[in-house]
């Protein structure tokens, strides 16, 4: 296998992570920015105060978008299982 496809199969799989892990991360940075401001507000110095709104907030989402996360790593997985016959010649 040359080294120019294992790069791109690699490079692929790294975009797929990306986009797969990209929105939860997005709605963990917001939710804990949300919640380290009302601390401040409030003087409020708890910590579970900010681990649960963040862990809530990201199953909400995965929740919401499991649906696209399946479907984007299945249609990755298809095409890398339907190009494998290019590879062995």
């Amino acid at each position: 296998m040359p080294l120019a496809l294992v790069l791109d199969i690699a490079r692929d799989a790294v975009l797929v992570a990306f986009m797969l892990a990209g929105p939860l991360l997005a709605v963990a940075m917001a939710a804990g920015l949300v919640v380290s401001l009302i601390q401040a507000v409030t003087s409020i110095q708890e910590q579970t105060l900010s681990f649960v709104p963040k862990l809530f907030a990201v199953g909400v989402t995965f929740i919401v978008l499991l649906s696209w996360m399946l479907q984007t790593l299945m249609k990755f997985t298809v095409e890398l299982f339907v190009s494998i016959p290019g590879w062995v010649s």
